[in-house]
């Protein structure tokens, strides 16, 4: 990996440096695919990534990477390409794609499910869940009965109450009813310029603290499941 970081800090004008919110392999992927032809990424393994491109003047791989690589900690990545830095903000301030909260996450705003069947909201519009699903919405906390071979609600569920932090039984629910509640986006840190060796902080294109602290509510989650 340090050779092939190396190699693309010799090819690319242009190296910038992001974080991610909300983060998704699938979205990433995304990302990816959109920018095989004129770009190349890296993610992940900061530690890797900042010793090949040099923490210091005496050891960065060329003029200038070691005030990028400094700046490498947390879930971060690197992004190579010649395209111009305006069109990258701006691609990467449009590309934003909802997804489903995790347990941790907190909810971004009150959903009270009705008396009456129990919905899915994958589609428009949206379809009772099949019989078959009952044990299992019954298992995450819904108090349902079959009427007419649909799992129905007799009294009003609050699923969630927005502010509050999400139990895996929530965050499950709501994907299973199709709630989107967080945002994959890319936030751009800074970006590095191969023919003056300069680095450029980028303002306003990062994450929000509010973002910042999902992210750290996740990774916890994942370490808590991981031990």
């Amino acid at each position: 990996m340090m050779t092939e970081l190396q190699a693309n800090a010799e090819k690319w004008r242009y190296c910038w440096l992001f974080e991610v919110g909300s983060m998704r392999n699938s979205h990433l992927k995304t990302v990816r695919k959109l920018w095989k032809d004129s770009a190349r990424i890296f993610f992940g393994r900061g530690a890797v990534m900042a010793k090949a491109l040099g923490t210091s003047a005496a050891e960065e791989h060329r003029l200038g990477l070691s005030k990028l690589a400094t700046q490498i900690k947390g879930q971060v990545g690197l992004f190579f390409t010649d395209t111009e830095p305006q069109e990258v903000i701006e691609w990467f301030a449009d590309f934003q794609q909802p997804d489903f909260a995790r347990a941790g996450n907190k909810a971004t705003r009150t959903i009270i499910l009705p008396v009456g069947p129990v919905l899915r909201h994958h589609s428009d519009p949206p379809e009772p869940f099949p019989h078959n699903e009952e044990p299992q919405l019954r298992k995450l906390g819904l108090t349902t009965s079959m009427n007419r071979g649909v799992p129905t609600l007799t009294a009003p569920h609050k699923l969630c109450e927005k502010g509050k932090t999400l139990s895996s039984e929530q965050a499950q629910l709501l994907k299973l009813m199709g709630f989107k509640m967080v945002t994959f986006r890319v936030g751009l840190l800074a970006r590095w310029d191969s023919t003056i060796g300069e680095v450029t902080q980028i303002e306003g294109a990062g994450l929000s603290a509010e973002e910042k602290a999902e992210n750290a509510s996740e990774e916890e989650d994942e370490a808590l499941m991981n031990e």
